[in-house]
């Protein structure tokens, strides 16, 4: 069994928790998922550049690497907050990128499980314009849960899903292959499903979080024809009520469920969440925002899994 020690607590791969960063912009307290972040440091002299997104402040060099700084007040109010010399820069590093967010303070980390996060509804998440993904409860306060994705996404737009790289796959063959996805973040979920139906996927199905499609799943329990309603998963890491690695982990462990291909997809893919991901038993992990690889997993992967039942069924 897999398991890992940190801070004197042993946790076990896909048991569902997650580690919270909180700190506060405006004394209003917000979150960011631990794995994301590799160092925090007080605020530096940032250089401008031209031309960039208002709530970007420039760059800075803290050792060998340029790092893009993103004023998060800015972003987050719409207009210049005050700048302090206590103010931090929270280093992160996801979608293979090093970004500096500045905020006012950070708090502490704590430990708790996904089902504690939840979803929130349009009128607190502002819907696809929102850039809440979770509401969490870290002893005793509310803490909003930011998807980081989605803010650099909108301050730097290249570096999200392209939907060039599908039609660089040129024409190809429409498939009807059912395809279930767990993705928490609205954008990326339009995003991905915009692009498995340009790739041809046209029968695709999306979850908002792992646990909505593992509760799909479990109905599906007694049918004598599982992979003409679910051929393949796709699932993030970072979601509300069940993570990516605990959905995985369920599938896997399932007599019934094993066989079905899953695929992560996330930003967090970096070598110690490729292992955790091996350990529960995914069948590939790749890093957003390559959807053109992505596809190109797919078409592998259905292809290997349709031989699989077409030699079981003549045998």
């Amino acid at each position: 069994m897999a398991n890992e020690k940190k801070d004197g607590i042993l946790r076990e791969t896909g048991t569902n928790e997650i580690e919270i960063m909180e700190f506060t912009i405006n004394d209003n307290l917000f979150g960011i998922n631990v794995a994301k972040v590799r160092e925090i440091m007080l605020s530096d002299t940032v250089k401008p550049m031209p031309h960039v997104h208002p709530a970007v402040e420039g760059i800075f060099k803290p050792r060998d690497i340029v790092i893009t700084v993103v004023d998060l007040p800015k972003y987050l109010t719409d207009h210049e907050c005050p700048k302090g010399p206590k103010d931090l820069f929270i280093i992160t590093n996801f979608n293979k990128m090093f970004i500096a967010f500045r905020v006012h303070s950070v708090v502490g980390i704590s430990r708790i499980s996904w089902q504690d996060i939840h979803k929130p509804d349009n009128t607190i998440s502002g819907g696809v314009d929102g850039v809440t993904t979770g509401i969490a409860q870290c002893d005793g306060k509310l803490v909003s849960i930011l998807d980081f994705e989605k803010i650099v996404a909108e301050i730097a737009p290249q570096t999200s899903i392209q939907l060039s790289e599908v039609d660089a796959l040129g024409k190809r063959e429409r498939s009807t292959s059912p395809i279930w996805v767990a993705e928490d973040s609205i954008l990326l979920t339009k995003m991905i499903q915009t692009a498995l139906v340009r790739a041809g996927y046209e029968n695709v199905t999306m979850f908002p979080n792992g646990r909505e499609l593992w509760d799909a799943l479990c109905q599906l329990e007694g049918s004598d024809d599982l992979e003409s309603q679910v051929a393949l998963i796709i699932t993030d890491l970072e979601m509300p009520e069940m993570d990516g690695h605990r959905l995985t982990k369920l599938i896997k462990t399932s007599p019934k469920f094993r066989s079905i291909p899953v695929v992560i997809f996330s930003s967090l893919i970096t070598e110690e969440m490729r292992r955790k991901g091996k350990e529960v038993g995914a069948d590939e992990q790749l890093s957003k925002p390559e959807i053109g690889h992505l596809i190109g997993i797919l078409d592998e992967l259905l292809k290997k899994s349709q031989k699989t039942q077409k030699g079981g069924t003549d045998q």
